[in-house]
């Protein structure tokens, strides 16, 4: 290798004019230099850091696009089907969405009215049932030896005059407030984006295969688009499962009087979407709910879910995903 000083004026020699007075060129940086590996490690570990912290406060954000993302995926094989029988894609994308706006609307027509119903029957039967508590025979035992019943009566009254307690409770209930708010806010998000992605799905395609490599990108095409397909039928067989559990559940809670069947079925239906765990979860809310109604109901509840589940897992799910993803469904 050339000597320093040689290769200093080989440098300069390269750049001619625009080396002449800044002076001879030293020697390149270390790279394996404690220090310089110190301080590019810790750079390193600065940004990744606040890319986590940006991450972090994108969270919500990046959820309503992932879903959204996620609808698009599950209604773009429908509009697709409707294309392919004669629609253009904007009547396709608006037969389709009209389509999802009933079902929320069905789903909020089914689920209001027996919240509202129940809401203020609990209202109304709170003193009853609070006077029933106190007359319970354990209460009354407990009472006499320990004074419960005085005990909460006062620190009742105390909490009613603690301006702290009531500023908690008051934070409390408008926090709920803005819950329901936000909520709300975002769900018509996640529609507005749904929307948006479906009509324009073939300008984002075009402009994603657009950045591949041309000899690449016959291949990224086919299987991008083959794998938006699966995913798209996927969620299309996962919809079909948990609309049939919500079905046969609310049928199960009306012969057996369980309360609160059309809530139930439907909350039955969208923890259903949840894969693995879903229709479990469902079964338990089902379950409890019915156990304070009579042990009797919530028994046979479950063991109308385990049943259930055995045949949603090995006749059901197999042979809808067969249809919808082409995964063999048949077990030998």
């Amino acid at each position: 290798p050339k000597p320093p000083k040689e290769r200093g004026a080989t440098t300069e020699r390269a750049l001619g004019p625009m080396a002449q007075g800044f002076g001879e060129l030293g020697q390149p940086l270390n790279r394996h230099s404690p220090l310089y590996i110190g301080f590019f490690g810790a750079l390193g570990a600065v940004l990744a850091i606040g890319l986590w912290h940006v991450l972090g406060q994108l969270a919500t954000t990046l959820t309503i696009l992932l879903v959204a993302l996620f609808l698009t995926l599950a209604l773009n094989p429908i509009v697709e089907m409707l294309m392919r029988r004669g629609l253009g894609r904007g009547l396709s994308v608006a037969a389709v969405y009209l389509g999802l706006l009933a079902v929320f609307a069905v789903i909020v027509a089914i689920v209001t009215p027996p919240v509202l119903a129940e809401s203020s029957q609990l209202a109304e039967n709170a003193p009853g049932y609070v006077d029933r508590v106190l007359k319970s025979p354990w209460l009354v035992d407990l009472d006499q030896h320990y004074q419960v019943v005085d005990k909460l009566r006062e620190e009742f009254n105390k909490r009613l005059t603690d301006q702290s307690f009531l500023s908690m409770v008051l934070g409390g209930i408008l926090g709920a407030g803005r819950l329901v708010v936000s909520g709300v806010f975002q769900s018509l998000t996640v529609l507005i984006l749904t929307l948006y992605f479906l009509v324009s799905l073939p300008r984002m395609k075009s402009a994603a295969y657009g950045m591949v490599p041309a000899s690449r990108r016959a291949r990224v095409r086919a299987l991008t688009e083959e794998m938006m397909r699966r995913v798209g039928m996927y969620a299309i067989g996962q919809v079909s499962i948990a609309a049939l559990n919500a079905v046969l559940s609310y049928i199960m809670m009306t012969i057996l009087g369980i309360p609160y069947a059309a809530v139930l079925a439907v909350v039955v239906g969208l923890l259903g979407l949840i894969p693995m765990v879903g229709a479990t979860l469902g079964a338990a809310i089902v379950c409890i709910v019915a156990f304070f109604s009579g042990p009797t109901l919530a028994l046979i509840a479950a063991i109308y879910y385990l049943i259930y589940q055995q045949i949603e897992n090995y006749v059901i799910a197999p042979r809808v995903m067969q249809r919808t993803v082409s995964v063999p469904g048949d077990r030998k």
